[in-house]
């Protein structure tokens, strides 16, 4: 007799704006197969090449399935098997000892997304505030971009991704959609077979340029100077929306006399590497648009000058009056946190007073100060530091601290959990509740187990449940299980989250958060308007101010893969196949100027340090920049450090974010 094949609903927890719908196949207990979910409204029964054999990833081999407590010396990966009551016994006792001695804030959490289920991810933290740890700024990825949005149009919805099928002209700038919005294509060859011409702005040709009519490189971190190039070019050829700009822009008139002059196609060629012609090509062209759409990524948040870019983009539909059309406007990120009552979740009234923050971005420095307190406790959830920070050679020098007593909750051994102290086995998404929403559309899903834990693995709650216990929290808050939580939620709704579909919810399926339907022309900022005179900012109109970069001569890209996702999916060998290496690509004449043959090993360094790397020579990209593509763990690189030992800890302008782009290196051969 055949085990029956039983179909289950289940939602992609990666960091991605797309977060699909799942059909994960069963056989007595174990996923063997995952596909798409054909009625999930956005994604639509497609995944991407990471998550078509996501069960290959639920069920490694590498799968840790104990907690493990170190014996031999930090970052051998050298652990013995223990049980989960000894596991939680020594946390406690250490913690304790830690605190008598030097406060809760001597702890530190540490976690990003991991998983992006509402619970999962972040009811940590009410953990957390309740012990009195210090707090983890969360900034590591779009806090500058969102900052930037933010500043322009303060909690205004973004549009609908549908929008983007009626477009006439699609701008992709500054993302792969390949890589990390790849649903986004099917409206996107909607409107191209309606016509729409669609331009990709980069700094090198990815893999996004086979979608594109016209590729446009700038020169990194000049972004924002483009974006005012192209207003200047608007305003020279009386291509501005007046009417709509009288109605619903603040502050245009002054930002044409007082900041605009300065930006003219020379002046703008020159900081960009764009001839002046393309820049008044692309101006002209967006202004002529019937509903021009911007896709925006993230990328160019992380310099110096990110949230500053980001706020010059966002200004460029107000001008043309794209907000105002069907198909037009600009799409940075969707925001649906208001939908969730969050703060029943993070518990911020739990903290007895507020306690210092550390920023996550600049963990390196944190270990290594002798502050007041010093960090002499790590808990690691759903992040991989010691890979995906920067500045490594810092970081990973801080957890090599033989008196920082680590703990990482993983489901692999992944480059921070060698470094622990002790390794707790954690749940995949699809053995533990949760609910999800997106950052790249309105549906929001819930999240049933569909099979029993792997090994003794337990989700970041349970474990979060075990630890409330022993440290003797006697707050109810803390005998709930996810599911209760994810139902007081849903009974008690927002009133946003009151509208949609509470029957679709329950049932596991995607459901929408419903739109007003005026709701592209309602600007929820102080003015009521979009303010591109802010006079909350430093810089009350925006403006194009150089990034940092470092003294070398190359820019360093590191762009997202086809096949990794920041760090994870580097547990799936077939992936890491089709990656095939860490290659450093680099343009044919500066890799003849450099006497380089394509295939050699070089070596990428600056100020902070030097990373291994296969050269690829390319003409993809420019003079001037080289590219790496996906973060590697380190068993895996050609060399004894990844990509981020060469990124700073330097934040950005505004939102304290990372600035992972705005990185010089110089390149030498490996021999």
């Amino acid at each position: 007799m055949n085990p029956k094949i039983e179909v289950k609903r289940s939602v992609c927890p990666y960091d991605c704006p797309d977060t699909c719908g799942l059909m994960v196949e069963t056989v007595e207990g174990k996923a063997v197969r995952v596909t798409g979910d054909p009625d999930h409204p956005h994604t639509r029964g497609t995944l991407c090449s990471k998550m078509n054999h996501y069960e290959k990833t639920v069920h490694s081999p590498e799968r840790l399935t104990k907690p493990l407590l170190r014996t031999g010396s930090k970052g051998a990966g050298e652990f013995k098997e223990i049980s989960w009551e000894e596991a939680i016994f020594h946390i406690k006792e250490r913690w304790q000892g830690i605190i008598a001695e030097y406060g809760s804030q001597a702890i530190l959490p540490y976690s990003y997304a991991g998983t992006m289920g509402v619970v999962q991810r972040n009811i940590g933290e009410a953990f957390f505030h309740r012990l009195g740890a210090s707090r983890l700024e969360r900034t590591i990825c779009s806090s500058a971009k969102g900052y930037g949005w933010s500043a322009v149009m303060g909690s205004s919805l973004a549009p609908h991704p549908q929008e983007v099928s009626a477009s006439d002209l699609i701008i992709l700038w500054g993302t792969n959609i390949l890589a990390t919005n790849i649903h986004l294509l099917y409206q996107i060859r909607e409107a191209k077979k309606a016509g729409a011409v669609v331009w990709l702005i980069e700094t090198y040709q990815s893999s996004a340029a086979q979608f594109a009519d016209k590729v446009i490189m700038v020169r990194p971190g000049s972004d924002g100077a483009l974006a005012l190039g192209m207003m200047r070019v608007l305003v020279d050829k009386k291509l501005i929306a007046e009417e709509f700009v009288a109605q619903y822009v603040q502050g245009f008139e002054a930002f044409e006399k007082e900041s605009l002059p300065e930006y003219s196609l020379d002046a703008v060629s020159k900081i960009t590497g764009i001839d002046a012609a393309s820049v008044e090509e692309i101006g002209i062209l967006y202004g002529k648009a019937r509903a021009p759409f911007i896709v925006m990524g993230s990328g160019l948040s992380r310099y110096g000058n990110g949230a500053m870019t980001v706020r010059a983009i966002t200004c460029l539909p107000a001008l043309v009056g794209a907000w105002a059309k069907v198909g037009g406007g600009l799409l940075a990120s969707i925001g649906t946190g208001s939908a969730f009552a969050m703060d029943s979740i993070i518990r911020e009234d739990f903290m007895q007073e507020p306690t210092r923050i550390v920023n996550m971005n600049q963990l390196g420095h944190a270990l290594q100060q002798i502050t007041n307190p010093p960090i002499m406790s790590m808990y690691v959830y759903h992040s991989n530091p010691a890979i995906v920070a920067p500045d490594q050679n810092a970081v990973v020098k801080g957890l090599l601290r033989e008196e920082l007593f680590m703990i990482v909750h993983e489901r692999f051994m992944t480059d921070t959990a060698r470094y622990a102290d002790l390794v707790l086995p954690a749940t995949s998404s699809l053995e533990h509740s949760d609910i999800y929403r997106s950052y790249g559309h309105y549906c929001v899903q819930r999240a049933y187990p569909v099979i029993p834990p792997v090994g003794e693995a337990k989700s970041n709650w349970d474990v979060f449940r075990l630890l409330a216990s022993a440290m003797g929290f006697e707050e109810s808050f803390f005998e709930q299980t996810t599911d209760e939580i994810i139902q007081q939620l849903l009974e008690s709704p927002k009133p946003w989250l009151e509208q949609i579909d509470m029957n679709k919810v329950q049932e596991g399926m995607a459901a929408e958060l419903p739109l007003p339907p005026d709701y592209k022309i309602t600007f929820k900022t102080p003015s009521g308007k979009i303010e591109i005179f802010n006079p909350r900012e430093i810089d009350p109109f925006p403006t194009y101010k150089p990034s940092h970069g470092d003294d070398a001569p190359f820019w360093l890209m590191n762009a997202p893969g086809l096949y990794s996702l920041n760090s994870s999916f580097n547990e799936r060998p077939d992936l890491l196949e089709k990656r095939k290496a860490m290659y450093l690509m680099m343009n044919p004449y500066d890799a003849e100027k450099k006497g380089f043959k394509n295939g050699q090993e070089v070596i990428a360094f600056n100020e902070r340090g030097e990373v291994v790397f296969i050269l690829k020579i390319a003409s993809e990209v420019p003079s001037g920049i080289v590219v790496t593509e996906g973060i590697f763990w380190i068993k895996n690189t050609p060399g004894k450090s990844s990509v981020n030992a060469l990124t700073s800890q330097r934040l950005t302008d505004r939102g304290a974010a990372s600035t992972f782009y705005d990185t010089k290196v110089d390149v030498r051969s490996f021999h």
